[in-house]
């Protein structure tokens, strides 16, 4: 665990984010005394997609390309 104080978070923060995204702790401290801990919010994507995998997930409406109407106008 590496503690920073305010001033060098605040320099840092790109970096200090960059770290704490690859699993290492990242205590911010203020006068020596831990305040708060950077973390993310959930595990990292892993980069691999899978093609097809939202088939049957998204919706789209029959009318989606159709011109509302009064809007005739502005073609």
């Amino acid at each position: 665990m590496r503690q920073y104080n305010i001033a060098e978070a605040k320099a840092n923060f790109s970096a200090l984010v960059k770290l704490a995204l690859t699993g290492e702790e990242v205590v911010i401290a203020r006068d020596n005394h831990p305040l708060l801990k950077l973390s993310p919010i959930a595990a990292p994507v892993s980069g691999k997609r899978e093609p097809g995998s939202a088939k049957g997930k998204i919706w789209i409406s029959p009318d989606f390309k159709d011109i509302p109407e009064g809007f005739e106008d502005y073609l």
